[in-house]
């Protein structure tokens, strides 16, 4: 981030920063506020009423921009988004040899550092990058450990897996303080802070929820906003989808702005064109 300098009163007097500050959350967004174009995204209709916004990539990737009032928490505003694309799943996974194959064939090393910090870039500490760091260095670690009894360990859209020289699964486990990695052959679950992933051979589910000021709270410590992630980067999929989720941001008295994706290609992070739209309409 880079550093802003200014002159002011607030500025001058840093005792007195949270008078300067508003005391009171910006107003309430009523409408969405749609651009005609978003980067990639170019804008198909919008809602008489500016609660609901569809774009279009050339890709051919779908997302719907919606504002959703807040009865109770942002959480349970978010609950029913979060079954709606839990439908997108069929009941039977379908087989994806040639993803599987390429992550797999990717280098391991950079792969864990990719994994690692990917989770932990937006707002990590200097303590929690020195703990992310760490993790690594054991991923690190147990991977050479692998590769000196010729097997392998890799972190991908499958997840974690250690391999011995025969190709047999093993059992990873790596618990350190704010950072939990718990891996077999075939399935992993990550927690690092806000970032939750739970990986399997079908895929993997990504989970990030974090509490953060609204625009103009710069100085306040209060933190009256939100951001929220949701991904399932699956293999059963309708459609022949290869990622669903939605980003979500605003106040967290509501309402929520929230941008539902469908993506033909497997994101693993949402795009910052889908951001943009987010984080503007939502006021953080």
């Amino acid at each position: 981030m880079r550093p802003i300098f200014f002159v002011s009163a607030c500025g001058l007097a840093l005792a007195a920063l949270s008078a300067c500050g508003p005391s009171t959350p910006p107003t309430a967004r009523v409408a969405l506020d749609c651009p005609s174009e978003e980067g990639d995204l170019k804008l198909k209709s919008a809602a008489p009423d500016k609660k609901t916004c569809d774009y279009l990539s050339e890709d051919g990737d779908q997302v719907q921009l919606r504002l959703i009032p807040v009865t109770t928490t942002y959480e349970a505003a978010l609950q029913p988004v979060e079954q709606e694309l839990q439908s997108e799943q069929t009941d039977q996974a379908t087989t994806a040899a040639d993803a599987k194959a390429g992550a797999e064939s990717a280098d391991a090393k950079g792969a864990n550092a990719s994994a690692i910090a990917k989770a932990g870039s937006d707002g990590a500490s200097a303590a929690a990058a020195a703990q992310k760091q760490a993790a690594f260095d054991a991923l690190h670690d147990a991977h050479e450990d692998a590769e000196r009894n010729g097997g392998q360990l890799s972190i991908g859209t499958n997840g974690v897996t250690v391999q011995d020289g025969e190709g047999h699964g093993d059992h990873a486990d790596i618990n350190l303080p704010g950072i939990h990695i718990s891996a077999d052959d075939d399935k992993a679950n990550v927690n690092m802070g806000a970032v939750h992933v739970d990986a399997g051979e079908d895929g993997a589910t990504v989970r990030v929820s974090r509490e953060v000021r609204l625009r103009g709270e710069a100085f306040t410590r209060a933190r009256h906003g939100f951001r929220a992630t949701y991904i399932l980067a699956k293999d059963n999929l309708k459609d022949g989808w290869k990622a669903v989720g939605y980003e979500a941001a605003g106040p967290k008295i509501g309402p929520v702005t929230v941008a539902v994706f469908k993506a033909r290609g497997r994101h693993h992070s949402v795009s910052d064109d889908v951001k943009r739209l987010v984080r503007h309409n939502g006021g953080i």
